[in-house]
């Protein structure tokens, strides 16, 4: 998995065709992080060449995203950067995020990614295409306009609607509407197509004369990239403001990844692809680039163009290398509506409603979706990253910490216990209460969660045994073993005992390392085992009387 594919000509005309849509969104992505467009061309070949040698995804196309760009350009404008200083500070945010990308890899932190949940992706997605489209507007409309937040662009554009060039937007729509026909054939690569005719027409009826604004030079400047004297204070508000992008290029990149791998049924190493992110983030600062990762878009068109193994992506680099080799000359004529229209193309899946709808269907975090999208666009990409992140790990620890505690019944005369309140047919039994508290025990709910399990239980008869079935506790933390004495003290007073159900054996060991022998001696590997076991000590007990 991962290497060479024997379809090499495949490849090959695969990459050449999403060579064709990296070039315009580096060119784009540049544009949103303020930066020349040679740093976003530069950052694809240096950090794709770096994945190549480290990475195992066959199908991602690793290179500038307009995600990252976004974050990128909120970090630069939170450091108050201009000029030179902006240079560097964009080559010391990358170089921190790519070291950032190494530590998680060498600390086996792959699961981090996780902690984001997928609503909170889409959420952060819908808002960030939001913003980015919004602030394409003006170059779409021929317009000058330059405000420091989305709320301000949005309330100064209506005011300047009468100044709209009509030559701009007459070319900048015609180029969005042809992109999104294109779209009907994905082998088709409608980016690279959009952008030659913008060209040819900008070239044919000179339109900078008539006022419509091309894109200028793309350069390639192979330079060494200079970091700024900071002292220590000033170095770590680069690292903190570093660390949302780390984040953000890997949830975003593993999950590009993963989708990708399943549809081929391959299998890859979070980890690993966390050292290959890492590597090519260094490459791309040591060359001034910017911040590298796995796109949707580059990768759904590699995989659309029927590419089988990594020879594609490599392809695509030197494609992309090629053209700006070639061609940079005439790309400075590209007109700047047509770049507008290019990312405007290129985001305009993310404003599909569907994703977030379904969760409503579900009724299973809508809101928190709502939240991160209302996030990104009422406090930037920067914040609104940092709100996602934080709803993310909010919805996890709110779920955790008030676990539901469900009472189980038999199914018959079988081995079979569920939830009495979904399965009618379920039934107690008698002289014992079964619970299961649907959430692993920590510090956080053991004390809420048992204290439920004893109100429910001393409600019923003196002598009944109450088993706690904790199948989905696989270790127990001090807090949670205090807790199950405090139950099992609590229960005796009321003349019942305690039996656990599905203890798993790290659970069992810390048990008997608190010296809760009997308890762990007694407990069944099976719901059905301690049920059992309950109703002989029970008659055992009655016969003694």
């Amino acid at each position: 998995m991962g290497g060479f594919s024997e379809n090499w000509r495949v490849d090959i005309i695969a990459g050449l065709s999403v060579a064709g849509l990296m070039l315009p969104e580096a060119v784009a992505y540049a544009g949103i992080a303020g930066l020349p467009p040679g740093r976003a061309i530069i950052a694809a070949i240096a950090g794709g060449l770096a994945y190549a040698l480290i990475g195992r995804s066959r199908l991602a196309i690793i290179a500038p995203t307009s995600s990252s760009a976004a974050i990128l350009a909120a970090a630069l404008a939170a450091l108050s950067a201009g000029g030179a200083d902006r240079a560097m500070l964009a080559t010391a945010l990358v170089a921190v995020a790519g070291a950032a990308f190494v530590v998680m890899a060498t600390v086996r932190m792959g699961s981090v990614a996780a902690f984001i949940s997928r609503p909170v992706l889409r959420g952060f997605a819908l808002g960030l295409a939001v913003t980015i489209i919004a602030k394409q507007l003006p170059a779409l409309l021929g317009l000058e306009l330059h405000a420091p937040d989305l709320f301000a662009l949005l309330a100064g554009l209506p005011p300047r609607l009468g100044d709209t060039h009509v030559l701009s937007l007459a070319v900048g729509g015609g180029a969005l509407a042809l992109l999104l026909v294109l779209r009907r054939w994905p082998q088709v690569p409608g980016a690279l197509v959009v952008l030659m005719l913008g060209i040819l027409i900008s070239l044919w009826a000179d339109l900078p004369a008539h006022g419509v604004a091309p894109v200028g030079p793309v350069a390639l400047a192979w330079a060494l990239p200079r970091l700024p004297d900071y002292d220590l204070d000033q170095w770590s508000r680069v690292v903190q403001l570093a660390l949302p992008l780390t984040l953000l290029l890997f949830a975003e990149s593993w999950g590009t990844m993963r989708a990708l791998a399943l549809r081929r049924g391959d299998t890859l190493s979070a980890d690993r692809e966390l050292l290959a992110l890492g590597g090519a983030n260094l490459c791309s600062a040591a060359l001034g680039g910017m911040p590298v990762g796995a796109g949707f878009s580059a990768g759904s068109a590699n995989a659309a163009a029927g590419a089988t193994g990594r020879l594609s992506a490599l392809a695509a680099i030197w494609g992309l290398a090629a053209m700006v080799l070639v061609a940079s000359p005439v790309i400075a004529h590209l007109p700047q509506p047509v770049l507008a229209a290019v990312v405007i193309a290129a985001l305009v899946h993310a404003l599909n409603p569907a994703p977030i709808a379904r969760l409503f269907r579900l009724r299973r975090d809508p809101w928190i979706a709502l939240a991160a999208t209302a996030g990104v666009i009422a406090l930037g990409v920067l914040n609104g990253m940092l709100v996602a992140v934080a709803l993310s790990l909010l919805a996890l620890l709110s779920r955790l910490a008030r676990p539901v505690v469900s009472e189980l019944g038999r199914l018959g005369d079988g081995h079979d216990f569920v939830d009495l309140a979904v399965h009618a047919r379920a039934t107690r039994v008698p002289g014992v209460a079964i619970f299961r508290p649907n959430a692993p025990l920590f510090f956080a709910n053991a004390d809420a969660a048992l204290e439920d399990v004893e109100r429910r239980a001393v409600a019923l008869a003196a002598g009944t045994c109450i088993v706690l079935s904790l199948e989905e506790s696989d270790d127990l933390d001090s807090s949670a073993l205090e807790a199950i004495d405090e139950l099992q003290r609590g229960l005796a007073e009321h003349g019942q005992m305690l039996r656990l159900a599905r203890l798993h054996d790290r659970a069992r060991a810390v048990l008997n390392a608190a010296a809760m022998t009997q308890l762990a001696a007694s407990a069944g590997f099976s719901v059905a085992d301690a049920v059992d076991l309950a109703r002989r000590e029970q008659s055992e007990n009655v016969d003694a009387q």
